[in-house]
C-alpha cells in the first residue's frame, strides 16, 4: 500500500494506491493553512480505517510552493551577493524579487576559471549576519562564478550556521549553470519558501507518527521525480510546479492517453502542460512562475493566475469584471467555517453608505514566519485583532494607515482577504454545493451595489452577476489553452493589432448556444490534441471549455485528486553536470565543488570526471530515497581546430542521469 498527499491551496487530497490495483480509496480536505496538519489528518483519517503499518511509502506533492511565488508570498529573506556588482539587481528582474528584504554586496567571488577574483570580505558577513538575523527567517547566498569554485559561498554558509539556527540557500547547490543574476533569484526563492516547506514536511510528519506510520516520506518534484523530504527540506525551490509535475503524471496513468493537453485547475491557478509519448516535457531554459525564470529544471508547464478562488473586482474603467491573478478565500467557504460573517454582510446591506470593501473580509492564514518583532507596530495590532477570526475589512481600513500593514501581510502570506470568487458564483447557479450558498448571495449583492454605485453595471442579481462570472472563467480557462496551444508551435496570434486578434478569439470562443451569441463572423477553433482535465473545478467549467475549442475531453476516474495520485505514481531521479575547462593551454580543470583539480592531459582529467560523475550521482539518487539505481553519463567536448590545423581543447561538460524506485518499507 502506498499513500499519496496533495496539499493545495484549498483542499488537501489523499489516495490510497496499490501497485496492481491502482486507485483503491480517495478522500479530499480543506487545507487548514494555519495549522496544515488539521487537514492533512482529515484527508487521511477518511481512507485509513485502521493503524498504517501496512503502509510502504508515502509521497507528497504540493503546490504551496507555487502558489507562494504566483502570490508574491514569500517569508523575509537576507540576500548575500558575494563578488556581484549592483548592476546584478536590473539583470533577471532580481532587484523586483528582492524588493525590500535586505540585500548585501560583499567583496569575493571568483573568476571564471574558478580563481579569487577578490579575497572573501569575513568582517562584512559576521556583521550582517548579527544585524539580520533576527529579523528574516533565512538567508540566501549567491557568489560570483560560484559553480566554477563555491569556496565563498560555504564559507559564508558556515559563519550563518555558526551564528544563527537558520536555514541557508547556497545558490551553487541548485545550479550548475551560468547566469549570475539568475542563479541569485533561484536561491533568493528557494530561502523564503523554506518555512513553508517546513511547516507542511512537520505536518506530515506528526500525521505519520499518530497513524503509526514508519514508511519513508517522499516529495514529488517540480520534474514529476521523487526525492526524500530531507532533501526537499534543503532544496525547497525544487518543489516549484510539484503540484502540476504530479498532476501531469497523474493524469498520464489515469487515463491512459499518452498525447494531450493536460489541465489542472485548483483554487489560485491553472497550470497546462503538453504530455508527449507519455512524457511530460521539461522546461530547458527553467521553470518560469510567477513571470521569474528560475534556474529549475521542472515541466515545462504554463500557469496562469486563474482558479477557482481567483479574486472576481471590478475594472471602473472599462466597466467590466477581472478574474484573479490573486487567490482570495471564497465567502460561502468563509461562512460555512464561520456563519457570523453571515449577520456582518447583513447590517452592510442595511446601511445606506456603500463601501468598496463591502462583502469582503481579513483572515489569518498560517502562523508567523519570523519573530514577532519582524511585525511593524501596525502589522502587530492587525495581527492581535485576527487571532479569535475573520474580521471585516471596512473595519479594519477605517483607519486610512492601516491600508499598507494590512496589505504588506497579504503578501508575507500571513493573510488573506475573503471575496467574491467563481467558486461562489458556481454555488448560486446550482454547479457546487459543498459551502455556504447564502454567504455567495449576500457577497454577491454587496458587489452588485458597489458596481452599481460606480456605474459599472445596472440591474444585475446575483443570478446573472453568477452567470457572467462563470461565463468569464470558461473563456478565460479556454484562452489559457489556446495561449499554451499556439506558444507550441512558437505563434502569436495578436501581433501588431492586438484589438483585432483578441476580437477573434472572443469571437471564437463565446457561447453560441446562447441567443444573444450570434455574431455575423462565425469563427472555430479546433484544437489539435485531446484535453484531460484535472482539479476540483474541472468539472465544473471543462465540458464547456471543450466545446468551445471543439476538442475531445477526457475527464478520467478520481481526476479531482490526480495529484495524489501522480505522488505515488513517480520514480527517482537525480541528475549532476561537472565542468572540465583549459584555463591555458595543456592544462586541463575539473571544477568540483570548492574543489578545482588541474590535470596536464585532457583524457585523464575527462576519466577521472566521468568516475567521479557516476559515483556521485549514484549516492544523490540513494540519498534520495532510491533503490535498483541505473546510472547513465554523456561526454559534450567542445574542440575547435586553429589556423595552424590543431586541434584546441575549449571544455568538456558530464551529465550524468541516475534513475531508480523508491525505497519502500519492510
Amino acid at each position: 500500500m502506498l499513500l499519496g498527499i496533495d496539499t493545495g491551496g484549498t483542499y488537501t487530497d489523499a489516495v490510497l494506491f496499490n501497485e496492481e490495483e491502482g486507485v483503491l480509496r480517495t478522500a479530499k480536505s480543506l487545507t487548514t493553512k494555519h495549522n496544515l496538519s488539521l487537514g492533512i489528518c482529515d484527508a487521511v483519517n477518511t481512507i485509513l480505517d485502521e493503524e498504517g503499518d501496512h503502509i510502504r511509502m508515502v509521497s507528497l506533492s504540493t503546490t504551496l510552493a507555487t502558489n507562494a511565488i504566483v502570490e508574491a508570498h514569500g517569508s523575509p529573506v537576507c540576500l548575500i551577493l558575494i563578488g556581484y556588482d549592483e548592476g546584478a539587481l536590473q539583470r533577471s528582474n532580481l532587484g523586483e524579487a528582492v524588493g525590500k528584504n535586505p540585500c548585501l554586496f560583499i567583496q569575493g567571488g571568483h573568476s571564471p576559471m574558478g580563481d579569487e577574483q577578490a579575497p572573501l570580505d569575513i568582517k562584512a558577513v559576521e556583521e550582517a549576519v548579527k544585524k539580520y538575523a533576527p529579523s528574516v527567517s533565512s538567508f540566501a547566498i549567491a557568489g560570483y562564478f560560484s559553480v566554477r569554485n563555491a569556496s565563498h559561498e560555504e564559507a559564508v554558509r558556515d559563519i550563518i550556521f555558526k551564528e544563527t539556527n537558520l536555514p541557508v540557500s547556497c545558490a551553487h547547490e541548485l545550479s550548475s549553470s551560468l547566469d549570475a543574476p539568475r542563479r541569485a533569484l533561484t536561491a533568493l526563492l528557494n530561502a523564503q519558501l523554506i518555512p513553508q516547506l517546513q511547516q507542511l514536511v512537520l505536518a506530515v510528519e506528526t500525521m505519520l507518527e499518530e497513524k503509526a506510520i514508519k514508511a519513508p516520506l517522499m516529495v514529488v518534484k517540480g520534474d514529476g521525480s521523487l526525492i526524500t523530504a530531507k532533501t526537499a527540506l534543503a532544496r525547497p525551490v525544487e518543489t516549484i510546479l510539484s503540484g502540476p509535475a504530479a498532476s501531469v503524471v497523474g493524469a498520464h496513468y489515469l487515463s491512459g492517453e499518452e498525447n494531450v493537453f493536460v489541465v489542472d485547475m485548483g483554487g489560485t491557478t491553472t497550470d497546462i502542460a503538453v504530455l508527449k509519448d507519455g512524457e511530460p516535457q521539461l522546461s530547458k531554459e527553467g521553470a518560469i512562475v510567477g513571470g521569474w525564470r528560475t534556474m529549475v529544471e521542472a515541466v515545462d508547464v504554463h500557469t496562469f493566475g486563474l482558479g477557482g478562488d481567483s479574486e472576481i473586482a471590478l475594472n471602473i474603467p472599462s466597466k467590466s469584471l477581472t478574474i484573479g491573478p490573486r487567490r482570495v478565500q471564497p465567502v460561502s467557504l468563509l461562512a460555512m467555517q464561520y456563519p457570523e460573517i453571515l449577520s456582518v454582510m447583513e447590517q452592510q446591506l442595511l446601511n445606506d453608505r456603500v463601501w468598496p470593501n463591502d462583502g469582503r473580509f481579513a483572515l489569518k492564514l498560517r502562523e508567523l514566519d519570523a519573530g514577532i518583532s519582524s511585525l511593524s507596530r501596525l502589522e502587530q495590532e492587525i495581527w492581535g485583532g485576527l487571532q479569535a477570526g475573520p474580521v471585516a475589512l471596512n473595519k479594519i481600513l477605517e483607519r486610512p494607515a492601516m491600508a499598507r500593514p494590512l496589505q504588506r501581510l497579504i503578501d508575507r502570506g500571513l493573510v488573506i482577504v475573503s471575496g467574491l470568487t467563481p467558486s461562489d458564483a458556481s454555488h448560486l447557479l446550482g454547479l457546487q454545493g459543498s459551502w455556504n450558498k447564502k454567504g455567495a448571495d449576500l457577497s454577491s449583492q454587496l458587489f452588485i451595489r458597489h458596481a452599481e454605485k460606480e456605474g459599472v453595471f445596472s440591474n444585475l442579481t446575483p443570478n446573472t452577476l453568477a452567470e457572467m462570472i462563470y461565463e468569464k472563467t470558461v473563456t478565460g480557462s479556454a484562452t489559457t489553452i489556446l495561449e499554451t496551444a499556439l506558444s507550441e508551435i512558437n505563434y502569436t496570434p495578436l501581433g501588431e493589432n492586438q484589438k483585432l486578434g483578441q476580437d477573434l478569439i472572443n469571437n471564437a470562443l463565446r457561447d453560441k448556444s446562447n441567443k444573444d451569441g450570434h455574431s455575423v463572423i462565425d469563427i472555430a477553433i479546433n484544437l489539435g490534441r485531446p484535453i484531460v482535465a484535472t482539479g476540483a473545478p474541472a468539472n465544473t467549467y471543462y465540458k464547456d471549455v471543450a466545446t468551445r475549442l471543439n476538442a475531445s475531453l477526457n475527464l478520467p476516474e478520481h481526476a479531482e485528486v490526480s495529484n495524489a495520485v501522480g505522488a505515488v505514481a513517480g520514480g527517482v531521479v537525480q541528475k549532476l553536470s561537472v565542468l572540465i575547462s583549459s584555463p591555458e593551454k595543456g592544462r586541463y580543470r575539473a571544477h568540483i565543488g570548492k574543489d578545482q583539480i588541474d590535470f596536464t592531459d585532457s583524457e585523464v582529467a575527462i576519466e577521472y570526471v566521468l568516475t567521479y560523475a557516476e559515483k556521485t550521482v549514484k549516492a544523490l539518487a540513494q540519498e534520495c530515497g532510491a533503490t535498483d539505481i541505473t546510472v547513465k553519463v554523456d561526454r559534450h567536448d567542445n574542440v575547435i581546430t586553429d589556423a595552424g590545423g590543431d586541434k584546441l581543447f575549449i571544455e568538456s561538460r558530464i551529465f550524468a542521469t541516475a534513475k531508480g524506485r523508491p525505497v519502500l518499507a519492510a
